[in-house]
């Protein structure tokens, strides 16, 4: 039997479609921190890290890269061949962000995490500040299909 609550809801928002229309597209995810989501391209393979966002010419607000992988580790990113100044996040297992990094364009120097990171979220410089997002953050994860 339907509760009259769930039936209120289903009248209401009969135009949300499936769960599929509710996820980002395919390659994509969506990294959530309260109030405010970027929707990131996904890295999970050494390709797909290796090349990252090198060659773009810009990137949107909202708009980065997450980058996956498979296990808890001290990561370190450069920025060789990448025109765009981006801010870095390096997110724990538990999704909780550890450090925050701003990387300057095509610099060589490289920047790790403080603790062992799964993830690294690429934005564009500034978008943590702009948001109050700082270390200790929570993040929520939405993966498109696929």
């Amino acid at each position: 039997m339907l509760r009259p609550a769930y039936f209120l809801l289903l009248l209401i928002f009969p135009a949300l479609g499936s769960a599929q229309d509710r996820l980002p597209p395919s390659g994509h995810v969506w990294v959530i921190f309260g109030a405010d989501t970027v929707q990131a391209e996904v890295a999970r393979t050494p390709a797909e890290r290796e090349q990252g966002l090198m060659y773009r010419e810009s990137l949107a607000k909202g708009k980065g890269m997450l980058f996956v992988f498979p296990d808890a580790q001290i990561r370190s990113f450069w920025m060789k061949n990448t025109f765009i100044p981006l801010d870095i996040a390096y997110i724990d297992a538990e999704l909780k962000i550890i450090n925050i990094l701003a990387m300057e364009p095509e610099n060589l120097d490289s920047l790790p995490s403080t603790r062992p990171a799964m993830f690294a979220l690429e934005v564009p410089l500034g978008w943590f500040a702009e948001k109050g997002i700082q270390p200790g953050a929570q993040a929520q994860l939405v993966f498109g299909p696929g």
